[in-house]
C-alpha cells in the first residue's frame, strides 16, 4: 500500500509556473472535470438532494446531531493514525481521548461529551499527512460523487480506507456501521444546507468554477496555506456584500 500511494503521489502532475498565477488553481484536466461535475450535479438533482431534504425535514435535529456525532467518533482512531504519521503526539492524544470518552460517557459516541469537557475534534486525514510530508497538491480533480479534490487529496481519500484500526478488529456487519453513519450524516448536511448548496450548484453562473475555487481556497486554509482572508465559507450568503460579484475571478488581471 505504501508503494502504491508513493507512486501515485510521485505521479502528481507537476505545476507549470507559467500556467499558474500566485494562489491560483492548476486545472489541466478541466474538460474531464467538467464532465464529472455534470454527472455529480445530475446525481445530486435526482437522488442526493431529494434524499437530503427529505431526511432533514423528517428526522429531528437532535437525532441528526447524534448520527453525526456517532460517525465523527468512529473516525477518531483513523485520525489518530494520521496524527501519528504526521509526528503530532498531541493530536494522537486528543483523538484517543475523545474516542474513549465519547464511546463510554457519550453512549457509543451519540453525544460529544469530550467537547463539553473542552476537548474538541482535531480533524485530519491522509491528504494532510501527505502535505506534512511535503507532497504537492498536484492538479485539481473532481471525483465522481465525492466532488472537488486534488491529486494529493484523492490519493489520501483512498489510503484513508485502510487507516482505520477499528476496521481490522470489528467483525461484520458492525464494521460498516461507521461508514453508513457517515453517509447518512453527509446526506443530512445536504438537506440542512440545501439553500446554500443549491445556490452554488444551480444558481451560479459557473458552478464548476465556483466549487473549484471554494474547495481549493478552503483546503489551503485548513493546511495552513493562507490567512483568515483566504477562507471562503461555503455556507455564507454570497450576496451579503452588495458591492461584490460572487462569480468574479479574484485572480483575473
Amino acid at each position: 500500500m505504501l508503494l502504491c500511494f508513493g507512486l501515485a503521489v510521485a505521479g502528481c502532475t507537476p505545476i507549470d509556473p507559467a500556467e499558474l498565477k500566485a494562489g491560483g488553481v492548476f486545472d489541466p484536466y478541466e474538460k474531464a472535470n467538467r464532465q464529472t461535475h455534470e454527472f455529480n450535479r445530475a446525481m445530486d438533482r435526482a437522488l442526493i438532494r431529494p434524499a437530503g431534504k427529505g431526511y432533514a425535514s423528517v428526522v429531528p435535529d437532535e437525532i441528526q446531531t447524534a448520527v453525526g456525532n456517532f460517525a465523527d467518533n468512529l473516525s477518531e482512531p483513523s485520525m489518530a493514525v494520521n496524527h501519528l504519521l504526521q509526528g503530532d503526539p498531541k493530536g494522537v492524544g486528543v483523538n484517543l481521548y475523545r474516542f474513549l470518552v465519547n464511546a463510554t460517557l457519550g453512549f457509543g459516541g451519540l453525544f460529544d461529551v469530550a467537547a463539553d469537557f473542552g476537548v474538541h475534534e482535531g480533524d485530519t486525514d491522509f491528504g494532510e499527512t501527505l502535505h506534512v510530508w511535503g507532497a504537492p497538491e498536484g492538479a485539481y480533480v473532481e471525483l465522481p460523487l465525492l466532488g472537488p479534490s486534488n491529486e494529493r487529496d484523492a490519493v489520501g481519500k483512498f489510503v484513508d480506507l485502510f487507516t482505520d484500526p477499528l476496521s481490522y478488529v470489528i467483525p461484520r456487519p458492525e464494521k460498516y456501521y461507521g461508514t453508513a453513519a457517515r453517509v447518512v450524516a453527509k446526506v443530512g448536511d445536504r438537506g440542512r444546507y440545501a439553500d446554500t448548496v443549491d445556490s452554488i450548484l444551480y444558481e451560479s453562473a459557473d458552478s464548476y468554477a465556483q466549487g473549484r475555487l471554494i474547495y481549493t481556497q478552503n483546503r489551503r486554509y485548513e493546511l495552513g496555506g493562507g490567512g483568515a482572508d483566504t477562507y471562503v465559507d461555503p455556507y455564507s450568503d454570497p450576496y451579503s456584500d452588495p458591492y461584490s460579484d460572487p462569480y468574479e475571478d479574484p485572480y483575473a488581471e
